[in-house]
């Protein structure tokens, strides 16, 4: 097996009141508090089972995926999810690009599959850097 990363084109969107309910959500899941998500700016990740380290260490938990999100993107108050990662052991657990997405869409009654998407454009014709 191989950890699997897939940059989603287009990039999936989070509109403004569809971030408050996911990161709501993934706040109230945190390892820290007996969950299963780490979310930061910029990385999502997933755990099998809440952290059960000495100390609020991971123990023997173990990263199931991550999910890439940009913040501020396309707007002020949205989220671009663009790519993900599943690890060798998220995918022997079954685990899929999908599956991690929808785990923490689901919390606005989201999959992946039914995200905005980021308007994709033509590139210009000509190299923009050569005069």
């Amino acid at each position: 097996m191989s950890e699997t990363t897939r940059v989603i084109r287009p990039a999936a969107i989070l509109r403004p009141d569809e971030v408050e309910r996911v990161l709501r959500a993934l706040e109230d899941l945190d390892v820290g508090r007996g969950g299963v998500w780490i979310t930061n700016p910029g990385l999502w990740q997933r755990y099998d089972h809440a952290w059960d380290g000495v100390g609020g260490m991971a123990g023997t938990s173990k990263l199931v995926g991550t999910v890439g999100a940009a913040y501020g993107q396309p707007t002020k108050y949205e989220i671009t999810i663009y790519r993900v990662t599943v690890t060798d052991h998220g995918i022997a657990l079954g685990w899929t690009v999908e599956s991690l997405c929808n785990d923490a869409l689901a919390h606005a009654d989201l999959t992946l599959d039914s995200c905005s998407r980021a308007e994709l454009t033509t590139p210009p014709a000509q190299d923009p850097f050569k005069g």
